[in-house]
């Protein structure tokens, strides 16, 4: 019986795709079988992209945008664990030894999503990933007769997304602006709040809004 095929994998670089209808990093994935001759058919790969928050160190400024998240800093030792980011999937087509394939990462920019919160509470750097693999690998058997495997369970791949990867696109796509979900009773609330006050613009609204605060806050202050 032949043994199933070896396949070990590594990303090369990443970029984001021009053009695309929404946001979508490219990572360029090397896949490399340990047997230089065994001839694959075709690869099903799944993959499950863990943000490896652990491995990086944190500006003081980096780490009041991370209050949300992980809480103060002095309880980091507890609070600070792995995330996941998201899950995607690509075919990688025949190869012999080993291939290179753009495996598409779909991001987000709402600001519900964890991994949203994180990638833009940091400033500079990069961003250390955890890519875990699993999948069916078909295969040519030492009589040519296609086989089928599954990809062991352990094969995983560590990176370094650049950050400014990710701002570059984030701000292609989204110019100056964040995205913000709401429900809808609150949207409700706003939006009649913008009419009632005559604010031409989200933007004249919420700037009406924080200014109330700031006086109330201050008149707060002052009585005490």
């Amino acid at each position: 019986m032949n043994a199933v095929p070896d396949l070990s994998f590594r990303v090369e670089s990443a970029q984001a795709v021009p053009f695309a209808a929404a946001p979508v990093i490219a990572l360029k994935l090397n896949v490399t079988n340990a047997d230089p001759v065994e001839a694959i058919h075709t690869v099903v790969l799944r993959c499950q992209i863990q943000l490896d928050v652990t491995r990086r160190q944190y500006t003081p400024a980096e780490q009041a945008q991370m209050l949300e998240l992980f809480g103060q800093p002095e309880r980091w030792s507890q609070t600070l664990r792995s995330m996941l980011w998201t899950h995607a999937s690509v075919v990688a087509p025949s190869f012999t030894g080993s291939t290179n394939i753009d495996l598409h990462i779909p991001c987000s920019f709402d600001f519900n999503i964890a991994a949203t919160k994180y990638f833009h509470g940091l400033h500079s750097g990069d961003i250390p990933l955890v890519l875990m693999f699993s999948g069916t690998v078909f295969y040519a058997d030492h009589e040519g007769a296609l086989s089928v495997a599954p990809i062991s369970w352990d094969k995983e791949t560590k990176f370094r997304l650049p950050l400014k990867v990710w701002k570059d696109m984030m701000e292609a796509y989204y110019p100056n602006s964040v995205l913000l979900s709401i429900q809808k009773d609150v949207f409700e609330r706003l939006h009649r709040y913008k009419m009632t006050h005559a604010a031409a613009t989200w933007e004249h609204a919420f700037e009406m809004m924080l200014a109330e605060c700031r006086q109330t806050v201050l008149q707060s202050t002052v009585q005490q």
